[in-house]
């Protein structure tokens, strides 16, 4: 390989990708954001230099571009998750510079790249680590589907502009406010009691 990194290499370094833990909520969008976390709050899906590896897998499997690279892993979790343009384009720069992938003739202003043969070494050289972040990508998608079903999402929709439209009335006042947060707090209470 010509850079000689192995998968700590990914991981170290300045980051100019977005990825690092001093821009927090720039990596994703979608229903989830970032990925859940625990009781803390929300975790990022992927730290250092894991959505590289994503990105230059998927690529393996097929050539794709920037938008394509996002559908694909919205798609593999379900809708929970989907890296924002700001992350995967400056990503795909830097794959391109690494040598790890490379632009293919495309019809269209779209640049779609496919992996280099040091690209496919490298992710030879770290098949564990990959297989890895895949089994999270379909750990993320089956907890959307367990926890996102149609029925919670009309639900949600229908509680989100029924709040938008009573909370923007002109005749709202401390006391309505009062009213909606118990409403809200009896219901979530009864959910978590629920068997």
């Amino acid at each position: 390989m010509r850079f000689g990194m192995g998968y700590g290499a990914w991981t170290g370094g300045p980051r100019a990708d977005g990825e690092g833990r001093g821009r927090p909520g720039h990596e994703g969008h979608g229903r989830h954001g970032h990925g859940r976390g625990g009781p803390g709050g929300r975790r990022r899906l992927f730290d250092g230099g894991e959505l590289k590896l994503v990105m230059l897998k998927l690529i393996a499997d097929a050539p794709r571009h920037g938008y394509e690279l996002i559908r694909e892993i919205e798609g593999l979790t379900g809708g929970g998750y989907a890296p924002s343009p700001g992350v995967v384009y400056p990503t795909l720069s830097m794959l391109d510079e690494m040598g790890l992938i490379e632009e293919q003739q495309s019809e269209g202003a779209k640049k779609r790249f496919a992996a280099s043969d040091e690209g496919r070494a490298h992710l030879a050289e770290n098949a564990a680590v990959v297989d890895g972040l895949f089994a999270r990508l379909a750990a993320v998608g089956a907890e959307s589907e367990r926890t996102d079903g149609a029925p919670i999402r009309r639900a949600m929709g229908n509680l989100r502009q029924v709040l938008q439209h009573r909370l923007m009335r002109e005749d709202v006042n401390e006391d309505t406010l009062h009213e909606v947060a118990a409403l809200l707090d009896e219901a979530a209470q009864k959910i978590e009691r629920l068997k």
